[in-house]
């Protein structure tokens, strides 16, 4: 030990000595590396949310869609089967 510190200078380095073993931080690179881990956990997570909502709105879209060209179709086949009944009457009366 160094001679030249007083019992009050040995005491305190004493102290800070027991308070670093029971209390040893962890690296830096450690911590920076749990919350880079972190944060990219998170951004993922958020994207993924955008992504599903998204995909939500494309699937409501298509529902749209879909309902419209049913309702095309079924326009289009009553005017077909009106046709075909007006063919039906001019060729009947030739």
């Amino acid at each position: 030990e160094n001679p030249q510190l007083s019992s009050l200078d040995k005491a305190d380095l004493a102290f800070s000595e027991d308070l670093q073993s029971l209390h040893k931080p962890e690296p830096l690179e450690k911590v920076l590396n749990g919350d880079v881990l972190h944060i990219v956990t998170v951004t993922i997570f958020f994207q993924l949310s955008e992504r599903a909502a998204m995909d939500a709105s494309y699937v409501q879209e298509l529902d749209g869609i879909l309902k419209e060209a049913r309702t095309i179709e079924t326009h289009l086949k009553q005017k077909r089967e009106s046709l075909k009944q007006r063919f039906t009457v001019i060729t009947n009366t030739l």
